[in-house]
């Protein structure tokens, strides 16, 4: 596990971004989303770092957070994850190693097995620490997102240039 080898960022959205909970409000699809995470995702773009979502689902709110946040790339309606890892890897310029894959259940497995960094949320099943390196302690939707932007940026000496702009 070489965390200074990570030059991306690629998150599941459903359960890793979010809750897991999904609303409807008649035809709209309704989803709640951290605004730490976002904020964490924000200084990791700041220090270099590419962000982006891989989603088996695909989601008018998905596509407004991934926006408003400014990601470099949104994978979405990928029921094969693996596949779609490779086309993402090739397209972004980036070797599997590179990248640091935070997924929240099986369907994130084959994604998990070849990231350079394998992270899984705190309310994930049991069997994904078998694949992952790295648990959180928050939920997902709940901060976990900000908890492992924030331990790669120190990992990576990044950390502190972050802050600087909030203690000056």
């Amino acid at each position: 596990m070489n965390w200074n080898a990570i030059k991306a960022i690629v998150l599941d959205i459903d359960g890793v971004l979010t809750d897991g909970h999904i609303g409807y409000a008649g035809p709209r699809e309704i989803k709640f989303f951290h605004v730490r995470d976002g904020h964490g995702l924000k200084m990791a773009m700041r220090a270099g770092l590419k962000v982006g979502v891989l989603s088996g689902r695909s989601s008018e709110a998905n596509r407004i957070r991934a926006k408003e946040l400014g990601f470099d790339f949104m994978y979405e309606g990928k029921k094969d994850k693996r596949t779609a890892f490779g086309e993402l890897l090739a397209e972004q310029g980036l070797q599997a190693e590179e990248c640091l894959y935070m997924g929240d259940d099986v369907v994130d497995i084959p994604v998990l097995r070849q990231a350079g960094i394998a992270v899984t949320v705190a309310d994930a099943p049991e069997i994904m620490d078998e694949f992952c390196q790295e648990r959180t302690r928050a939920r997902g939707g709940c901060g976990a997102v900000r908890e492992i932007v924030e331990l790669l940026l120190k990992k990576q000496n990044k950390w502190q240039q972050q802050m600087e702009r909030y203690l000056s």
